[in-house]
């Protein structure tokens, strides 16, 4: 922001330096803001061909239920724009029924077509996913009765099914004496104090971090941190007089080794799939990708050969060898439960292929709607040099309008949400703009304080 010193000349100095600054001015002015950006929303909301919903709950510091809506969409140009609707408050209960009516009052107001929405994401609480009675099973209801019953799909947020995956390893006997000892040392100042100061002698930079349990990237950088301060630890725990007799166990310093390991590798997919404005494909490629991985981890455990787990294999060469086959059964489990909870991709598949890969797609394979249409792509020879030049989105706006059923597929998959990754973004920006000390702050200050933070394709005047 330009300050007053910055300004030359004289006459526009003290016009900046009258203007009124008032916290009750600023207040109008994020107001005057929030009010344009809605309005804008609106415009573009009547240009979508299709559109999709992101919504998540959380609970503020006042323990008020805020509902978070997004949404995605994309006009006849194939332009993709994804926006924050509302953060609406719940101060009464958050049953299926209120959380459905505050989504279709919100999505009202800024003017969907509601023939015309695609998907909806949710994180997969009960209330959202309940069969009979559930959000998406409103939703959907009301969506198809719009559309004349055609398909309508629903996505549990990637992100929170990856989470609920990794709890299958089942490595409680690891984690329990790792937050144990973690908590010992943290809790207490003083043991942090002269914890830190022997990790200063030994030259050591970082110390140890605390585990949050519903944060699956802190349980990985815990991990990782005890196994590479385990010698440390040992020694503060025995001067302490709490030995961690774990240490002295091959078999438990080889699980330790074996969930750092695995956790990275989690971790590494958790940060694939948290970027902004992916396309549902990407996520797609992502998990497939890390199916394919444990099944070649499996293999290669099962023949006790662990060339992608450093750290267990690290713990091998200075014990005795490991049983692999207990860690092979654990990688097991993993891929089943990827396969069982990213079923939707599987029947989203072949819609996949033929977006991602239109030129190298068998057309006797595909709905009879698209058939035609892709033999005179896969035949254009000027088409090829542009998809393998430009990106997906940009090369599906150069059909236009010769392929409409092509593009409406390309429309369909370019405005779905697979995650709800940026209402938890919304949420961490909640937690610092509504604290202890300002608690005070009104439910619709807040929701404009958010729709600022949060914009991302339109830009307030």
């Amino acid at each position: 922001m330009m300050k007053a010193a910055e300004i030359v000349c004289p006459e526009k100095r003290q016009a900046f330096a009258n203007i009124s600054l008032t916290r009750n001015t600023v207040a109008d002015r994020i107001s005057d803001l929030s009010v344009d950006l809605d309005s804008q929303l609106k415009q573009k909301v009547k240009s979508f061909i299709g559109f999709s919903v992101a919504i998540d709950e959380s609970t503020d510091i006042t323990d008020v239920a805020q509902l978070a809506i997004f949404i995605r969409g994309v006009d006849d140009t194939l332009t993709v724009t994804e926006e924050f609707v509302k953060l609406v408050p719940m101060t009464d209960t958050t049953t299926a029924a209120d959380i459905f009516t505050a989504l279709v009052g919100a999505l009202d107001r800024v003017g969907v077509d509601w023939s015309r929405a695609v998907s909806l994401a949710t994180d997969g609480a009960p209330s959202m996913i309940g069969k009979k009675a559930g959000v998406v099973t409103k939703f959907r209801e009301k969506v198809q009765s719009a559309n004349g019953g055609r398909d309508f799909w629903t996505f549990h947020c990637i992100l929170h099914q990856e989470a609920l995956c990794c709890k299958s390893l089942k490595m409680d006997n690891v984690m329990k004496v790792v937050i144990q000892t973690v908590n010992f040392i943290r809790s207490r100042s003083l043991n942090h104090r002269q914890f830190d100061s022997l990790l200063r002698e030994k030259d050591h930079i970082h110390g140890l971090p605390y585990h949050t349990e519903v944060r699956w990237l802190s349980r990985g950088a815990v991990l990782r941190r005890f196994f590479d301060l385990r010698e440390e630890i040992e020694q503060f725990m025995e001067e302490k007089g709490k030995p961690v007799l774990e240490f002295h166990s091959a078999e438990w310093m080889q699980d330790l080794a074996f969930m750092v390991d695995v956790t990275e590798h989690l971790n590494n997919l958790n940060k694939q799939l948290q970027r902004r404005n992916k396309v549902v494909t990407q996520y797609y490629d992502s998990i497939r990708s890390f199916k394919l991985k444990l099944s070649l981890w499996e293999t290669q455990l099962a023949g006790g050969d662990a060339a992608h787990f450093p750290c267990l294999k690290n713990v091998c060469a200075t014990q005795h060898v490991a049983d692999m086959k207990r860690f092979k059964d654990k990688i097991t489990a993993l891929l089943r439960e990827f396969e069982q909870r990213f079923q939707i991709f599987g029947e989203l598949e072949k819609d996949f292929n033929v977006f991602c890969s239109p030129f190298t797609v068998n057309p006797s394979d595909l709905p009879v709607s698209i058939q035609l249409e892709i033999i005179d792509l896969q035949c254009d020879s000027d088409m090829k040099g542009k998809f393998a030049a430009a990106g997906l989105d940009t090369f599906y706006q150069n059909l236009l309008p010769g392929y409409p059923n092509l593009t409406a597929l390309a429309a369909k998959l370019l405005c779905m949400f697979g995650t709800t990754y940026l209402c938890e973004q919304v949420f961490s920006v909640m937690s610092i703009n509504k604290t202890k000390l300002r608690s005070r702050l009104t439910h619709k200050h807040l929701n404009h304080i958010l729709k600022l933070a949060a914009t991302q394709d339109v830009t307030p005047d």
